[in-house]
């Protein structure tokens, strides 16, 4: 069976004949250019399935990707994921070339603060810890004590032994760790704009239409989804938890390429599936792959003043519980 042949029989359940002939020669050609150029591939979870599963070298959530983007030993990095993960893979690797296929691919929580805003809450809050999610740019980091991601927000905010914390930027997150730590936490106003969508409403007619249903949430999502679901997790964590439980039925809340991804390696488990895409994540395509591997477009530049001290914030993350994977 050749490559792209065993790609598709992962995936065939999620990917039409039509579709699979026009995914087919751009998994291949994709493939064939990582070889020619020595790249490497890092996808997140919320790619889509012919990107996941078709020519991702590495996968995983922020954490997961943070993490073995600072082991990554070939010199071009192709980032398929949002700005700041580009970002972020070449803070921990300055002298590699880190490409994002599509420099428009954004995030909505990312971008609700900046470095001046960072800057402000230091002064209004003088010597409280800042702790911030890795959801951001490289210029908010560099404010930042120590980062985190969702798999580690609650224990990054204990280990500094505080009394209390600055947050930032995800109001939703902030309230989880709240809810789960003696640490007082000042937050602010940022969320996701595809995690914010889901309602405990929501959750109680998955329950409804399918009494037997375990369901998971992603901790951006509102604090009543949470308290309603059977588990909270990021996406590397979800993963996890269905290994765990191996349930018959499971609802992941959080985007809906997830379960496409997760079903592929479950086939016996039933996914309850959301419609609720990331526009932001979907910039990315096997198209674009290609244009960046051919044109070694588009770079990620990180000023070297900047990227140093973001550095610390995120090596400072690593550290905490290393040997774990999040």
């Amino acid at each position: 069976m050749s490559d792209t042949a065993a790609v598709y029989a992962k995936i065939r359940h999620l990917v039409s004949e039509s579709e699979w002939a026009a995914h087919e020669p751009l998994i291949a050609e994709v493939n064939r250019l990582k070889r020619e150029v020595g790249a490497v591939i890092l996808a997140h979870n919320y790619q889509s399935p012919e990107i996941y599963h078709g020519v991702a070298d590495i996968t995983g959530d922020s954490l997961a990707l943070a993490r073995r983007a600072a082991e990554v030993e070939a010199e071009v990095i192709v980032v398929c994921g949002v700005h700041f993960m580009a970002e972020t893979a070449k803070i921990v690797n300055m002298a590699k070339t880190v490409l994002i296929p599509d420099p428009e691919a954004g995030c909505s929580l990312a971008e609700s603060i900046t470095a001046a805003d960072v800057r402000e809450l230091k002064r209004c809050y003088p010597g409280v810890p800042v702790v911030t999610y890795v959801n951001t740019s490289a210029e908010v980091k560099a404010e930042t004590d120590v980062c985190c991601t969702s798999a580690n927000a609650v224990e990054v905010v204990d280990s500094l032994r505080a009394e209390r914390v600055i947050f930032l930027p995800d109001e939703h997150l902030g309230r989880w760790v709240q809810a789960n730590t003696d640490v007082e936490v000042i937050l602010w106003n940022g969320s996701c704009e595809v995690h914010e969508l889901f309602t405990a409403d929501q959750v109680r007619a998955y329950r409804t239409q399918f009494p037997d249903v375990r369901v998971i949430a992603h901790p951006e999502c509102r604090l009543d989804v949470l308290e309603s679901a059977d588990a909270v997790a990021s996406t590397s964590g979800m993963i996890r938890d269905i290994a765990d439980h191996r349930p018959e039925r499971v609802a992941l809340i959080t985007e809906a390429s997830m379960a496409d991804n997760v079903s592929a390696d479950f086939p016996e488990v039933e996914f309850v599936r959301s419609d609720t895409m990331c526009p932001h994540m979907k910039k990315i395509t096997l198209e674009t792959i290609v244009a960046s591997l051919v044109h070694r477009r588009y770079e990620v530049e990180v000023p070297t003043e900047v990227a140093v001290r973001a550095l610390r914030s995120v090596e400072r993350m690593l550290e905490i519980g290393r040997g774990k994977r999040g």
